[in-house]
């Protein structure tokens, strides 16, 4: 499959709100339930690190970082975020864009990549294992979906060589 990781827009702001949506859906991606509007997420995710995999006009996945914490301490640590639409699952789309983030954020100043997985979602954790990732510890019945299911979180992380 044909695809360039490209920097997000504004403009594809529906489409990466529509592969959010249908990750939440899923009831294995995150605990939100519902897809903010742009204002409220691009206010909470970095900048130079919001990547999509683009063919053509259509977005099949995208990745951003969130910053961990205000503390001048963390200025190197973020949290990830990767999500690929149903269609593009098993193509390479999350490797690319994880692979991507990787070297993007090592370029912004990033030392540590972190990100909370729900347990059962194996495979964004085998993504991450396979770009270097580390599983780090389970924070056990951490959050509960509105259906009252509880949820694990493995925490992983990557630390950069180059810092």
């Amino acid at each position: 499959m044909n695809f360039v990781i490209d920097s997000m827009k504004p403009e594809d702001w529906p489409q990466v709100a529509a592969i959010y949506k249908a990750g939440i859906d899923t009831g294995l991606a995150t605990f939100a339930t519902q897809v903010p509007i742009w204002k409220e997420w691009d206010s909470e995710h970095i900048e130079g690190c919001r990547l999509v995999a683009r063919q053509g006009d259509n977005i099949l996945g995208w990745t951003a970082l969130s910053q961990t914490s205000k503390r001048n301490s963390y200025a190197g640590v973020a949290e990830l975020s990767i999500y690929v639409a149903a269609n593009s699952k098993c193509l390479g789309v999350g490797t690319a864009l994880l692979t991507a983030l990787i070297e993007a954020s090592e370029q912004a100043g990033y030392w540590t990549l972190w990100a909370g997985i729900l347990s059962a979602n194996t495979a964004s954790r085998r993504l991450h294992l396979k770009c270097g990732f580390r599983e780090v510890g389970i924070r056990e019945r951490l959050g509960r979906m509105e259906d009252g299911t509880w949820h694990d979180v493995v925490l992983m992380e990557r630390r950069s060589d180059l810092f």
